[in-house]
């Protein structure tokens, strides 16, 4: 595996969870930063991870937030995540789909590249990593 293009230390602030008669669902907020070779900086408040499970399917994710800090050129930016994936079992990695925006004229290849991502888990949070495929 490649190195990540950009790496996002999550931690979890609050899950707030509905339990209906035909499926389930939470909403995570958090916060955390990047620190890495293209980009440094924090999740501004409002990040939060929508997931979603339909009783007997599977569970959908829908994270979005928005990156504020320096890119690799030093000049400040904002980009927004928005990573969608699936968890087929509690216990497998999981494998998203980002889609990017950024204000960076460094790092607006970013908005059309082919990206795939990866969440593991930590404790108190979680690690995702965006990679180029």
């Amino acid at each position: 595996m490649s190195e990540p293009v950009l790496t996002v230390d999550v931690v979890l602030d609050d899950v707030i969870e509905v339990n209906g008669s035909s499926g389930k669902a939470a909403m995570i907020l958090f916060h955390g930063e990047c620190s890495c070779s293209n980009f440094k900086g924090r999740i501004l408040p409002g990040g939060v991870d929508t997931q979603k499970e339909a009783t007997g399917e599977k569970r959908f994710l829908s994270a979005r937030y928005v990156l504020e800090g320096t890119d690799l050129a030093g000049e400040k930016c904002r980009i927004f995540i928005e990573n969608n994936g699936v968890i087929d079992a509690p216990d497998a990695q999981i494998r998203t789909v980002p889609v990017i925006y950024t204000d960076s004229s460094a790092l607006k290849w970013l908005e059309t590249a082919d990206l795939y991502g990866t969440v593991d888990g930590k404790s108190g949070g979680v690690l995702i990593s965006i990679f180029r495929d």
